[in-house]
Formats: structure tokens, C-alpha cells, sequence
């Protein structure tokens, strides 16, 4: 079937930002709190916070209702959409929503959901938006975006259509995710385990004296981490001055801490960078990590650098001293890291910076050097098994998910014929 060419712009199908909180709303007023970090690119809600109105945020001011669908205006490419239903009286959104009420004669509302997801809208939503790090479009630019219109009664059919086969590829994605949730804790456990424990099950274990780490075998001793590396800080070259940048030479930044090793980077800076500014050049086989930044509110990255490089000043680069392999430092850091996400969540009053007298302080297992380099291939011998199988995983999460948006597009568009598919 040929796609429909009926289009309207958004604003004559539904009103935007219809009601808000007043800032004479009583101070005691509890409400529940939806923010965009609370939406994910499914359109699921998790985690909603609970506020009086003289504490909460100042952008918890829309109010919705049932049927109402909330997009995401800022950081836009995180499609933070979802609908509402039969919502407590209490339930506030962020301004960084648009709320969008569909008019009932013209736009259903359970149709809406979908054209809003539909990747052509979506497209353009990216498109109108300005700003880099956090991208964001006004209501007035989101509302003049064209819309695939029917007939009430088709766009009542594509929903019952798209809410069946949706349903039912979410289903797949959900069960594909809890294999990658168990893959990840058992990845975890089997680190924390080796880092700690050792490989021998038969060995004698003692007491560490550190609750949060437990036994340890009693021929492993601790360490205090600043007596086992040397460290070396980052730095940021001037931006403007473009001598400084475009080199040779990698310069690594939280963004790329996302494996275990690094041989490069995005950005690159020049020799003349390091000799004049107070950039360093770190050498292979040095132990990163990042020290500063809302990363760590989740985990604490931790990677081997396989070349030279340089680092930003969001980062530490660790040079051990011979009694310490950089693989099992690495390999450690991965292990305790629940216990130094924790450490960077109370330094230095929430900011989540953890200074290098701080770090210096992390007790380190010091173990025979050979045992450290036993456990290291161990562990890249195990982990690289359960990793083929996350990366199969989230493989096929990707194509189920460019399939769903695929169909939510031919059936918004009119390309399926909804009362014969299926």
C-alpha cells in the first residue's frame, strides 16, 4: 500500500503545555515526580521521585493527564517518550517535557503515541534542535512538525495493530535484556571473586580486617594504593588555540573508557601541547581511571593503555611499581567496584571527585607477582566468553528494536494495510 500523503503539523492536532503548577502552589503540596532520566527510549517509567513542592526542582511544574503523551525537548536524541495512564492527581513532569494533549475529534490519542515515535517525526525533531551537549527544541518548533494523519477510526486500528505487535517484540527485548542483566552480574561475580579470592578454592583463608572485602588467602597481605603506583594527572589544552590540537597524539577522556583497553582516542593533541602545557605523556601498560563526574555515579571505569597518551583532566593515569601487575590492578578495580563507587559518591561532598590523597588510600591485595599474572589471563581467558555472548545479546536487541521502529513507520505512514496484516 501506497503511503498516505495527508499530513498536519502537530499544533493543529493536539495543544501543548496545557497546565502547570503555579509558584503559589501550597508549600506542602506532595508530589510525584517524573523527569526525563526517569523515561527510557521505550517508553518506560522507572524510579519516580517523591517531593514537597518547596523542595522540589524548579522544572517539576506539568501537569498531566490521562492519555496525555510527554516528550523529551531537551537531550532530545534520548527519545524520552511515553504516555500517560490513569495517573495519581499528584503526578508532575519536567519542563524538559512537552506535553502533548491530543484533540479527541482529530487525533487519537493512543495514535498519537506511535506518530510520535515514528522516525521520520523524529528526524526532525533531532534536526530543529540546538545545542550540542544538551540539545533541546521549544514547543513552538516541535508543534509546526508534521504529523501522518487518517480517518479517526484507521488511526484507532493502527493502534490496536501497533499496540499487539509492539507488545510483543518489547517482550523479546525484555527477556533479551535479563539475559544481559544475569550475563553482567555473573561477569561481575566471577571478577570479585578471582580479584579477592584467588584461584586456588583449596587455600587457607584470614581475615582482611576489611568488612567490605571479607577473607582473603592468608599468603596475600594489603597495601595502601599510593605506596604501589605512581600517579599522574590531565589536563585540557587551551581549545583555542588550534596548534595545540588535531596532532598525533591521543588525548583519552572519560568518553572513551568504555573497554578495558586503549590504544587511541577521538581527540588527538600535538606534541607542542605537552610541551607547553602541563600534559604528560602516560606510557603503555599505565592503569586509567576516571576520578571526577557523574560517571562514577554508576561505576568506576578502569583500562589498560596499550599506546602512549595523554588524559584530561577528568582522569588519573596509575604507573605501578614493579610488585604490581597493571593487569590485576585493573582487573581489581573492576572487582571492588561497588566499594569505590561508594568512596567517590561521599568525597568531596557529593561532586563525586575522588581526590589523589583519597584514591592513594584504596587498600590494594599485593599477592606474588606470577598469581597476579595468573589471575589477569584467567580472567581475559573467562570474561571474553561471556562478552561474545552480551555482544551477540545486544545485537539482537538492536535489530529488535530497528524493528520496531521500522513497523511503528509503515503503519503510521499507511503503508501497512492494519485490517489485513497479520
Amino acid at each position: 500500500m501506497q503511503q498516505s500523503g495527508l499530513q498536519r503539523k502537530l499544533k493543529y492536532l493536539a495543544s501543548i503545555n496545557d497546565d502547570a503548577l503555579g509558584e503559589d502552589t501550597d508549600a506542602d503540596f506532595e508530589m510525584s515526580y517524573i523527569d526525563i532520566g526517569n523515561v527510557d527510549s521505550s517508553g518506560r517509567i522507572s524510579e519516580l521521585a517523591s517531593y514537597r513542592f518547596e523542595d522540589a526542582p524548579s522544572r517539576a511544574r506539568r501537569l498531566v493527564r490521562d492519555g496525555d503523551v510527554i516528550i523529551s525537548t531537551v537531550r532530545t536524541y534520548l527519545q524520552a517518550i511515553t504516555q500517560i495512564h490513569e495517573p495519581p492527581d499528584n503526578l508532575v513532569a519536567s519542563t524538559g517535557f512537552a506535553v502533548v494533549r491530543p484533540l479527541q475529534d482529530r487525533f487519537d490519542a493512543r495514535y498519537c503515541r506511535f506518530a510520535l515515535r515514528e522516525p521520520a517525526f523524529l528526524a526532525e525533531v533531532e534536526k530543529r534542535s540546538v545545542g550540542v551537549n544538551y540539545p533541546a527544541i521549544n514547543a513552538t518548533d516541535l508543534a509546526d512538525i508534521p504529523i501522518p494523519v487518517h480517518p479517526l477510526p484507521k488511526q484507532r486500528a493502527i493502534a490496536d495493530y501497533l499496540e499487539h505487535e509492539t507488545a510483543r517484540l518489547d517482550a523479546l527485548v525484555a527477556e533479551k535484556e535479563r539475559l544481559l542483566k544475569l550475563l553482567t552480574e555473573k561477569r561481575q561475580a566471577l571478577i570479585t571473586r578471582a580479584v579477592t579470592r584467588g584461584l586456588d578454592p583449596d587455600a587457607p583463608m584470614r581475615d582482611s580486617g576489611i568488612p567490605w572485602l571479607g577473607d582473603i588467602p592468608a599468603h596475600w597481605n594489603l597495601a595502601p594504593l599510593r605506596f604501589l603506583v605512581s600517579f599522574v594527572g590531565g589536563a585540557t589544552p587551551d581549545t583555542g588555540k588550534e596548534k595545540y590540537w588535531s596532532g598525533d597524539i591521543p588525548w583519552v577522556s572519560p568518553k572513551d573508557m568504555k573497554h578495558g583497553e586503549i590504544d587511541g582516542s577521538e581527540d588527538h593533541v600535538t606534541e607542542l601541547a605537552v610541551f607547553d602545557t602541563s600534559l604528560r605523556m602516560v606510557p603503555s601498560g599505565s592503569v586509567l581511571v576516571v576520578v571526577r563526574g557523574m560517571i562514577l555515579a554508576h561505576s568506576f571505569p578502569a583500562a589498560i593503555t596499550k599506546a602512549p597518551v595523554t588524559v584530561n583532566q577528568d582522569m588519573k593515569a596509575l604507573l605501578c611499581r614493579e610488585i604490581l601487575d597493571p593487569w590485576f590492578l585493573r582487573d581489581y578495580f573492576r572487582g571492588v567496584e561497588h566499594y569505590l563507587v561508594t568512596l567517590a559518591d561521599s568525597s568531596a561532598h557529593g561532586t563525586r571527585k575522588l581526590e589523589t590523597e583519597r584514591l592513594g588510600q584504596v587498600p590494594i591485595l599485593v599477592l606474588p607477582r606470577a598469581e597476579q599474572k595468573q589471575i589477569a589471563r584467567y580472567l581475559s581467558d573467562s570474561t571474553s566468553k561471556i562478552d561474545k555472548t552480551r555482544m551477540a545479546t545486544e545485537r539482537t536487541i538492536a535489530l529488535l528494536k530497528e524493528r520496531r521502529a521500522a513497523l511503528i513507520a509503515a503503519a503510521v505512514t499507511g503503508q501497512i494495510d492494519v485490517g489485513r496484516a497479520g
